[in-house]
């Protein structure tokens, strides 16, 4: 089932299923596998030029190298325009490791006031995966193995997807958006489930 916020279109399971990442398990894996880079909106790629030299003194020299080959951006086999990788398949040429753990050096350049833009958004939506059309958006819950261990603590906190993204769906839609997307989930839920009522 889809549920409609203005011109979003968002599969249920970013309601129903519950996620938390849960780095001191899975050490930021989902920067490291994978068959190409993170996604990226045309608007980015400027962006990314921009602030490249303010986000190189944070990475290493690997991911230096491979952006000073190929770019800031690159287009992947499917012709999708995504993060360079280094070594064509490996990390995220943006990836830097802090205790064995990926940390994204464009966020640390963001979290040391040298730029003003956090890192790409299908990096912080993620599990959130944003489909492009052009009248509307459909998001849905993009389910990988390595994210095993984030399921089962947000199952443990009892997170829904939609609220431990809270921040860049925010960023995304803005604030009166994701109000409205509350709104909608507390309907669902006050709604008698199917079969429920008198026999």
């Amino acid at each position: 089932m889809m549920i409609e916020v203005e011109n979003v279109l968002l599969h249920e399971d970013l309601i129903k299923e519950e996620f938390v990442c849960n780095l001191s398990r899975c050490h930021g894996a989902c920067c490291v596998e994978g068959d190409s880079g993170a996604p990226l909106r045309q608007e980015e790629l400027a962006i990314l030029e921009e602030i490249y030299p303010h986000v190189k003194p944070f990475m290493t020299p690997k991911g230096i190298a491979t952006i000073e080959e190929f770019g800031t951006s690159v287009r992947d086999m499917d012709d999708d325009i995504t993060t360079p990788c280094v070594d064509g398949n490996k990390e995220c040429a943006y990836v830097t490791w802090e205790n064995g753990i990926t940390k994204c050096a464009i966020e640390k350049a963001y979290q040391a006031g040298k730029i003003a833009w956090k890192k790409p958004i299908s990096c912080h939506l993620y599990p959130i995966r944003t489909t492009v059309y052009p009248d509307f958006d459909v998001l849905h819950y993009d389910r990988w193995h390595i994210c095993h261990s984030a399921c089962s603590l947000g199952r443990e906190l009892k997170v829904p997807v939609y609220r431990f993204l809270q921040d860049p769906l925010i960023r995304k839609y803005g604030e009166s958006w994701y109000h409205e997307l509350e709104e909608v989930v507390a309907a669902m839920q006050q709604m008698p489930e199917e079969g429920s009522g008198p026999q």
